[in-house]
């Protein structure tokens, strides 16, 4: 009575009785990096579209200045072009801020659909995690009361 019991055993025993399946951590981590993947080709594809668009941008401005800064032999001229480079210049963003709004579009309906993909398939995972993890205990607990009896 004045010996401490040693629980080690038990608690050995104990974790032995409830079985961690290594193969839903692999399976969750291949999925969650999956999605990290889709996820990655969505936000790249937007960045490069994005670029392409300024770029473009960047080029057909350029273009316009080239115009304004060729001497002209009538004073009215210059108002001129002036005006017509800032007409373009106008249009132009007018332009590409409507293709910067449909990048944007695509990559909130591409992540939508990501996300409710990956919602169903981790509710799919957890689902059958649950049910294995509850068939395993109620094994465990059928062996333990039998062999308390």
């Amino acid at each position: 009575m004045t010996k401490t019991p040693d629980f080690t055993k038990v608690f050995q025993d104990m974790m032995a009785s409830f079985p961690v399946d290594s193969a839903a951590f692999q399976n969750a981590f291949k999925t969650q990096a999956a999605f990290g993947e889709k996820f990655s080709k969505v936000a790249l594809e937007a960045a490069e579209k994005s670029t392409e668009i300024t770029t473009k941008w960047a080029k057909d401005t350029l273009a316009k200045l080239s115009d304004i800064s060729k001497a002209k032999a009538d004073p009215a001229d210059y108002t001129k072009s002036v005006t017509d480079f800032a007409s373009a210049a106008a249009e132009m963003a007018a332009e590409n801020m409507a293709a910067f709004a449909e990048v944007a579009k695509k990559v909130q309906m591409e992540t939508v659909e990501l996300m409710l993909a990956a919602g169903k398939e981790v509710s799919e995972d957890a689902t059958a995690a649950v049910k294995k993890a509850t068939a395993e205990v109620t094994s465990v607990a059928k062996k333990a009361a039998a062999a308390a009896k």
